[in-house]
């Protein structure tokens, strides 16, 4: 692992730790090949005995190697466990031709070669007190033959030597063809002794060249220029076992402020670069209070397995200072979800549905009965109110066109909790999870990468990416702030959204308020204080009318409100049914169902951060901001120095805010508001730990309940509006 931080004080440049980044990581390879062979080849590793310790779980990995291929067998890792405190307990090594035998091919009569022979030997080896790797079980006798001199073409055994190496480059530079480079090897070593066959060095030769022509020197000059640029930029390089760069991921001080404000809910999104050499650009992003989408870091992984996407998710969980979010939604992958479930236990896991509906082509684009096979499953995952209907449809979908021996759709059954939007109504996914037929999370760079760019192109149009997408956001702000969209009913409820929520999301709002039309609520049955409704709702449906019930609950004490069909906890907008009720009550909405995150009323600090693709030049209020927050900084580091000298100087910045809140609320006063003063409850319910984003109007911080109902409570005289129970 490579890890780079601009710092003031470093006695290297990181221009010239980035210029020496290849030198670094081929010495170490060097020496990585010579702990495993041996400095000519020839040294001998003893026979494993129960014992012997060693002081990391690579040591081990590469002795076993270094036995195996001396004895004539390949290895693999078969099993390990980690401790209470994350760390590995203890793993398995094992012959790569264990387990039982048996042939995927689909005619019995024409069984397909299989590498598993049921073999037993492995090695066990487990974590001491003392913090060594002790081997606790060993196991030599194999069920197979071994030939020392066939050990070289195991898998993990196939690697050119540095003189090989060496004789491949002046051809690689020259273009010689792969078959020509394999034959100028056969001519100096026996083709028996060669480490890799001609396919085995082509696939070698991608991974080598995998980031394209240009694309290291474009990825150090894009880290140079960013760092540059902005102060906090952060990236981490992430290398395998053979020193080849596995993954990379980079940031910046906004992504970071826009995930404290946004990171309740995030997608983890892969997307191709150049169509030859296939690199997987991923990025981390979440939806703003517009929902649009805002980036949250980015990275390249060349190495697409569970591993690999740990070690990137631990890098950018790290620079998110170890806060998770709450839900992550991705594509449907099983090293992913492997992933996902070590680094982020108690995340929330779902599948993009629209990645989902979009593979119906290519797993049915040839079915005799395609159209009537997409338009039935899109209905069975669209229409299902819930998961017994969902249940019911798939059945006589399977049934209809015989499909019960479908893989995919078998696949796909078994993670239904995962993607199909009747079993997620629970999860809050701030409508990133598609329910709309047509709607679909495109990759955040889409409008400005294909299959034809490459990494060099992609880097150079980086800020320009970014630089649109906060063009856009201020542009949605300033309409939000600058128009209104009517009221299309007299409803308190609607005028009091219609005064907090962007515009986006207040047409959400008037969404669910013409549902009103089609919804009848029955007489109430009384539990207490909790008062049942039923709510007949009629849904249109492929041109059919399809009538649901619904069941609402209202707490006359504390005025919650809660319908089972769960559209609010699921995209954070209250429903016709809830709003049916509440209208019918003659209540106004409590406070908890106002979410800060799709609030137009709320300044949010990562609009104050300096980036390579936003100077700020445009922004008056944030070169001010920026300007005060360098002389904060300046004033910490001296008061920091002494506990006097830190209590004093919070005195004064106390008395000081107290002196701007106070000359602030004046100015108010004079000046007429057409919006809420700001304050914060987090990002929403959802997620607590995001209190200290958001900033009010009078530039302060709120981070408590009591706060914002002082807040709204005091504007709602303002204006003249009655004041409901929840505020006092």
């Amino acid at each position: 692992m490579a890890e780079s931080s601009k710092s003031s004080n470093s006695e290297i440049t990181n221009v010239d730790r980035v210029r020496n980044l290849n030198v670094s990581l081929l010495d170490k390879r060097e020496n990585v090949m010579e702990i495993l062979y041996g400095k000519d080849g020839s040294e001998s590793a003893e026979e494993p005995k129960v014992g012997m310790s060693f002081s990391s779980e690579e040591e081990v990995r590469l002795y076993y190697m270094k036995y195996a291929k001396q004895v004539g067998f390949g290895v693999s890792k078969r099993s390990s466990k980690p401790g209470d405190n994350g760390k590995l307990r203890y793993f398995t090594l094992a012959c790569v031709q264990q387990g039982t035998p048996k042939s995927n091919a689909s005619n019995i009569l024409k069984p397909r070669a299989v590498e598993k022979m049921g073999c037993k030997a492995k090695i066990n080896a487990a974590l001491t007190l003392d913090g060594r790797f002790t081997l606790s079980t060993v196991v030599l006798e194999h069920t197979h033959a071994l030939s020392p001199g066939k050990a070289i073409f195991f898998r993990c055994h196939k690697r050119l030597g540095s003189k090989a190496k060496r004789k491949l480059e002046p051809n690689e530079i020259s273009g010689v063809h792969t078959s020509k480079n394999f034959k100028s090897l056969v001519e100096t070593k026996s083709s028996e002794n060669l480490p890799l066959e001609e396919k085995d060095y082509q696939i070698d030769k991608t991974r080598q060249h995998q980031l394209g022509v240009g694309g290291s020197e474009a990825l150090r000059n894009f880290f140079i220029r960013m760092q540059q640029k902005n102060d906090h930029f952060f990236y981490v390089m992430d290398v395998d076992d053979e020193c080849q760069v596995r993954n990379v991921f980079w940031a910046d001080a906004r992504c970071k402020a826009a995930y404290e404000s946004f990171g309740d809910v995030i997608t983890f999104d892969t997307t191709y670069l150049t169509k030859a050499y296939k690199i997987p650009l991923v990025s981390f992003m979440g939806v703003n209070h517009h929902g649009q989408l805002i980036l949250f870091g980015c990275g390249l992984i060349l190495s697409e397995d569970t591993n690999s996407f740990v070690s990137l998710f631990e890098s950018w969980l790290r620079f998110m200072n170890c806060r998770a979010p709450n839900a992550i939604i991705t594509d449907q992958d099983k090293a992913l979800q492997n992933a996902i479930a070590r680094v982020f236990p108690r995340a929330q896991h779902r599948f993009c549905l629209w990645q989902i509906i979009k593979r119906l082509t290519e797993n049915f684009g040839a079915h005799s009965q395609y159209e009537a096979i997409k338009s039935s499953l899109q209905s069975c995952v669209y229409d299902s109110l819930s998961p017994d209907e969902f249940e019911e449809s798939w059945q006589k979908l399977l049934e209809r066109y015989n499909l019960h021996d479908n893989a995919w759709l078998n696949l796909l059954y078994g993670d239904r909790h995962l993607w199909i939007p009747s079993y997620l109504k629970n999860t809050f996914l701030a409508g990133m999870c598609t329910i709309q037929r047509g709607e679909g999370m495109n990759s955040f760079f889409d409008d400005y990468m294909n299959s034809k760019t490459t990494l060099k192109q992609f880097f150079e149009q980086y800020d320009n990416v970014l630089r649109r997408k906060v063009e856009n956001e201020i542009t949605a702000d300033f309409n939000s702030f600058s128009t209104q969209i009517p009221c299309i009913t007299h409803y308190s409820i609607e005028k009091q959204l219609q005064e907090v929520y962007t515009i986006t999301k207040f047409k959400e709002v008037q969404d669910e308020f013409r549902g009103f039309l089609y919804c009848v609520a029955s007489l109430p049955t009384c539990e207490g204080s909790i008062h049942l409704y039923q709510v007949t709702d009629e849904i249109k449906v492929d041109g059919f009318i399809k009538r649901a019930k619904f069941c609402v609950a209202f707490n006359e004490d504390n005025s919650e409100v809660k319908c089972t069909c769960n559209l609010f906890e699921f995209k954070g907008i209250l429903c016709r049914h809830a709003l049916r009720v509440l209208t019918m009550l003659d209540k106004d909405l409590s406070s908890k169902y106002i979410l800060d995150r799709w609030r137009k009323d709320l300044k949010r600090k990562y609009n104050f951060v300096k980036s390579s693709y936003d100077d700020l030049s445009g922004n008056l209020e944030a070169q001010r901001y920026d300007k005060l927050t360098k002389s904060f900084f300046e004033v910490a580091l001296i008061a920091s120095k002494s506990e006097e000298a830190c209590m004093k100087s919070i005195s004064h910045v106390s008395r000081l805010k107290g002196e701007l809140f106070h000359h602030g609320s004046s100015c108010d006063s004079n000046t007429p508001s057409h919006h809420l003063p700001g304050a914060s409850l987090g990002i929403s319910k959802q997620a607590p730990y995001h209190t200290s984003d958001v900033m009010d109007q009078d530039g302060g911080m709120s981070t408590t309940n009591q706060d914002v109902h002082v807040n709204i409570r005091t504007n709602f005289r303002r204006m003249g509006e009655v004041e409901t129970p929840i505020f006092k």
